[in-house]
């Protein structure tokens, strides 16, 4: 399965270049976006200034979204996002840059398996899990 990659894209209901550069904030890597100003014969007008595609690469993690379009049903499914990693520091500060203006669901704390562990809902709405893992790389 080399060269295969699981990028998540997330949609957002008009505040995308926001949550992107909170995220690029949060993980670093470099941003690129594209509104639908660009999008020749552009067939959705009421979408000026908006973005049609935002790619963060190159940080901790990658990630890309857009802004959905009017009367677009979003999936059903519920999912959080988990980052995970053996640095401490790194993920601490990572976790408490995401909770700033979101809700924490569980701190960030010791678990009975030896991680610490902690959830939140960003204040953009997405969910994130964070684990730094007490496993050593083999």
């Amino acid at each position: 399965m080399n060269g295969i990659t699981l990028t998540p894209y997330l949609f957002f209901d008009g505040n995308c270049r926001q949550a992107m550069e909170f995220y690029q904030q949060v993980f670093g890597g470099t941003l690129q976006v594209q509104t639908y100003d660009e999008v020749p014969n552009n067939p959705h007008p009421d979408m000026q200034g908006k973005l049609i595609h935002a790619n963060l690469k190159d940080g901790a993690i990658d990630l890309m979204a857009s802004d959905a379009l009017p009367n677009y049903t979003l999936g059903a499914g519920k999912i959080s996002l988990s980052v995970v990693g053996g640095d401490e520091t790194q993920l601490t500060e990572m976790f408490h840059k995401l909770a700033e203006g979101g809700k924490v669901g569980f701190p960030l704390k010791k678990e009975f398996w030896g991680d610490l562990f902690g959830t939140l809902t960003d204040k953009f709405g997405v969910d994130w899990m964070v684990d730094v893992s007490s496993q050593k790389a083999e």
